[in-house]
């Protein structure tokens, strides 16, 4: 591994070891700038509100960790990051290195009480070049995506616990009354394994710009019924 791939890897360890420094107060892009430079999957703007998007995003392949348990979804990214880390810069049965890519998403099966440890699954999108053949690993495991349907929120700043709990309040708030908050709920209770799915573009480096997202999943067939 070369000196600035170790120094990127620190410098992201040390970030995520120090909630001080996490904030989700500062305004996004829309658009998120990384994406301008490495690959991220493609998606169908379906609607834009108040605060909130609706995407359909296209078939695309997902390299995912086990479930980690942890009281913080901070720590439990940091946790899944460094395994897909090590999977990219080629830890991997096929000894191969890949691409890195955008957002790695980690999804939040919350805990039922305040001390009690939530579900995390981190995931990293795997570039088209490598989806047919994505290399196997020890305690990862590829997920296939068909047309997936999100509702989405952007917040800028590093990520921290707090600010996720508020930032998806916000949004449930912003869909409050829809057809798109009526699907995710029926989809949610169809599907309690995933309550809701954190999105981060930046580098550790980037320091301004920064663009996160809070994503809710539902099936596009719960707003049709309706």
């Amino acid at each position: 591994m070369g000196a600035i791939k170790l120094l990127e890897l620190a410098l992201f360890l040390n970030l995520f070891s120090n909630p001080a420094l996490f904030c989700g107060k500062e305004k996004p892009q829309s658009f998120p700038p990384s994406c301008n430079r490495i690959e991220c999957p493609s998606y169908d703007l379906i609607e834009e509100g108040n605060g909130f998007e609706i995407r359909r995003y296209n078939s695309s392949v997902w390299a995912s960790t086990s479930k980690i348990d942890d009281i913080s979804l901070v720590q439990a990214t940091r946790t899944g990051f460094l395994q897909l880390f090590n999977y990219i810069q080629g830890k991997n049965d096929d000894k191969k290195k890949i691409e890195m890519t955008a957002p790695v998403i980690t999804q939040v099966s919350p805990s039922d009480g305040p001390l009690c440890e939530s579900s995390f699954v981190v995931s990293f999108y795997v570039p088209k070049e490598n989806q047919a053949n994505p290399p196997s690993s020890k305690g990862l495991h590829i997920q296939k995506w068909e047309p997936t349907y999100v509702a989405v929120r952007q917040f800028g700043g590093f990520v921290s616990d707090y600010a996720v709990g508020e930032e998806a309040a916000i949004l449930q708030s912003s869909l409050a009354g829809s057809k798109w908050a009526a699907a995710i709920e029926k989809s949610q209770k169809d599907n309690p394994k995933t309550s809701y799915t954190v999105a981060g573009y930046n580098s550790p480096f980037e320091i301004f710009n920064r663009v996160n997202e809070i994503w809710f999943n539902f099936d596009m067939d719960n707003v049709a019924d309706m």
